[in-house]
């Protein structure tokens, strides 16, 4: 599988200032250009740590989750990784091989390693090689409901879920790493993948947010009004009910990370 993986830095005087980052009412793109060193967060009991924050809760605009490109240098990492006690996490690492402490068993993961992490579960992450590791981290306020248990943790590898084709299609389809039965989750982080030529062929209306990363290829997407090109390494942020659809034009197959939040009843009161 090939990831892209964010590397920081930054361009030189010489270089353009335009790029195709946006903000609207309705959706956010911000290209992989955007992600440069002087961009980055560092967080509380990380040790030699810097993230890129795509999102966070904004009122009015998209407002269940977070997500971040974490980098963990050599030897770096965190016992203490998250002072939320309510926040569920799903991790997806795109590079090197961090060891995750999961309940007390240690995970080692490597490229498309995907980890749900539950609300109160005791984790933390480590790197003891001596490369960076690179992770995607989302993190939501688990919602729980009377008489549903919270879901367990769950570590696996991209390779071990089958891609489910869409009705109809085998150029579009979907990595569903949890049941989307089970309604113990609210929220789904899956993996989206068109073969070229393959497109949405409506504009999806829908009550979820979503965050979509590219993990690899192009394709045009159309956000509210919008047709939008955009690559590996482009994040886009999607309030609820923004129309969106794709068309994946190739040569090669368009990936992308894709959060949504689902299986609970719309909120009434704040």
């Amino acid at each position: 599988m090939t990831y892209y993986v964010p590397r920081g830095g930054l361009p030189g005087q010489d270089q353009l200032t335009t790029d195709r980052a946006v903000f609207t009412e309705a959706y956010a793109v911000l290209p992989r250009g955007t992600m440069r060193d002087i961009v980055t967060s560092r967080f509380p009991h990380w040790d030699d740590t810097r993230a890129w924050v795509l999102a966070r809760p904004l009122s009015g605009f998209a407002e269940t989750f977070s997500q971040y490109v974490v980098e963990v240098g050599p030897g770096g990492g965190s016992d203490r990784p998250d002072d939320a006690p309510r926040a569920e996490a799903v991790l997806f690492v795109v590079d090197g091989t961090p060891t995750l402490s999961l309940a007390g068993a240690d995970h080692e993961l490597r490229p498309g390693s995907y980890a749900y992490l539950p609300p109160g579960v005791d984790w933390r992450l480590r790197n003891g090689s001596a490369a960076t590791a690179t992770f995607h981290w989302i993190r939501k306020a688990y919602q729980a409901v009377d008489d549903v248990d919270a879901p367990e943790p769950l570590v696996t590898h991209e390779d071990d879920v089958a891609l489910q084709p869409m009705p109809g299609t085998d150029a579009w389809g979907t990595q569903r790493f949890v049941d989307p039965d089970d309604v113990r989750h609210d929220m789904h982080v899956n993996i989206v993948t068109f073969e070229p030529g393959g497109a949405i062929p409506f504009p999806e209306t829908h009550v979820m947010e979503h965050g979509l990363y590219v993990l690899e290829g192009k394709a045009v997407y159309l956000l509210n009004k919008d047709w939008v090109e955009v690559q590996a390494g482009d994040f886009m942020w999607l309030r609820a009910f923004c129309p969106q659809a794709c068309y994946a034009g190739g040569p090669g197959r368009f990936r992308y990370l894709l959060y949504k939040d689902v299986n609970r009843h719309a909120r009434l009161l704040p």
